[in-house]
């Protein structure tokens, strides 16, 4: 077991996440993959930590199952239920944590709120949604954690404790030093992912893309319209969702990541997940892509189809090893847990100093190594 490093005793930590995936999730499942990931890097680091997820999840930790199985693949209507259910058993046990985790966005705030056990939030989705942000804003003393600076910027004056970059386990992807030809696009087939341009980048550099993506309810209708004629391009592969055996293979085999979104992406996974395969990342300037993309170096920042296209003239001048070198420096899943424990130590050392109330940190701009 590792050294609990800086910070003295371990912490009984609740790690709560939403229940539409299992931890891991079997395919598609950003939130849930980083709770996976955080959770067992907290319990190598020496942690007493309970998982608060779907029955079949898999964990190293202490599982407390919400739900017999994940709600998308179970077939569950109203997933509401569930999490409510969920929240109360969390605080039925608040006694057994020194600090509870929530990954569940907003959902639990108006029961939270309310109690005095020491709780921070991971907020991991886009805050620029006109419905959401009152909500947020009646909620402005929750202590909250971003994944990336710039998604803070519609609501900059929230009980921000930091920003945490999310991470991976060191060896869940290996380098790959010699790629093929073809680019990559992997994701969600929705129009903000940006796969129509994915298909035109690729066409007019002359290579082949191959595409692994998930099509959810809410997209189907944008992917008859717009995506389906694309796919019968001839230098398009549809490959579907796939799993983390094959992602390896996709992304290490991969000349570039193509990464052309159309909105405020709040950090993007897969991102990382290239540059843990030493392959580089041609995105456009949204969200957190400045942030993790050093220009010229893992990759190339653009604005449009005509900057990716010399995004990929450049390539040559790029190396596979600075990629891998800037994930094994910023993105590792350890990285990410001693940061979060920063942040649990710092917020359960001020409620032990103040019993009578739950303390709020407003700590500045704070941010991960890196």
């Amino acid at each position: 077991m590792a050294q609990l490093g800086h910070g003295g005793r371990p912490l009984r930590i609740a790690q709560v996440a939403p229940l539409y995936e299992s931890v891991p999730p079997q395919l598609y499942g950003g939130t849930e993959r980083v709770v996976a990931y955080l959770t067992e890097q907290l319990v190598s680091l020496g942690h007493d930590v309970t998982l608060f997820a779907s029955g079949d999840s898999e964990t190293h930790a202490r599982l407390a199952p919400a739900c017999p199985r994940a709600l998308r693949l179970g077939g569950s209507g109203d997933p509401i239920p569930a999490h409510f259910a969920m929240f109360e058993e969390v605080y039925r046990r608040g006694a057994e944590f020194d600090l509870i985790h929530f990954h569940t966005d907003y959902l639990h705030f108006p029961v939270s709120h309310r109690e005095s056990v020491g709780h921070v939030t991971t907020l991991h989705s886009r805050l620029d949604r006109v419905d959401r942000i009152p909500l947020y804003r009646m909620f402005e003393d929750e202590p909250v954690v971003s994944i990336s600076d710039a998604q803070r910027a519609p609501l900059p004056s929230l009980a921000w404790q930091g920003t945490v970059y999310n991470g991976l386990p060191i060896d869940r992807y290996r380098f790959e030093p010699s790629p093929g030809t073809y680019l990559v696009f992997l994701g969600r087939l929705s129009r903000e992912k940006g796969v129509d341009q994915a298909v035109e980048i690729a066409g007019r550099a002359g290579l082949s893309l191959k595409i692994a993506a998930k099509i959810g309810a809410a997209d189907r209708a944008y992917v008859a319209e717009v995506v389906e004629p694309l796919l019968r391009q001839p230098h398009v592969e549809f490959l579907g969702e796939i799993n983390d055996h094959e992602k390896q293979e996709l992304l290490g085999g991969a000349l570039a990541l193509l990464f052309p979104i159309a909105w405020p992406e709040p950090f993007g996974m897969v991102m990382i997940e290239a540059l843990a395969c030493g392959t580089p990342v041609i995105a456009y300037r949204a969200g957190s892509v400045p942030e993790l993309i050093d220009d010229g170096v893992t990759g190339a920042v653009c604005d449009d189809i005509d900057g990716a296209l010399r995004g990929l003239a450049s390539l040559s001048a790029l190396t596979r090893e600075a990629c891998r070198s800037a994930f094994e420096r910023r993105f590792t899943a350890e990285r990410m847990a001693r940061d979060y424990v920063d942040i649990y130590r710092r917020l359960d050392d001020a409620r032990r100093d103040h019993p009578d109330r739950e303390p709020v940190l407003h700590p500045g701009h704070e941010h991960s190594t890196g």
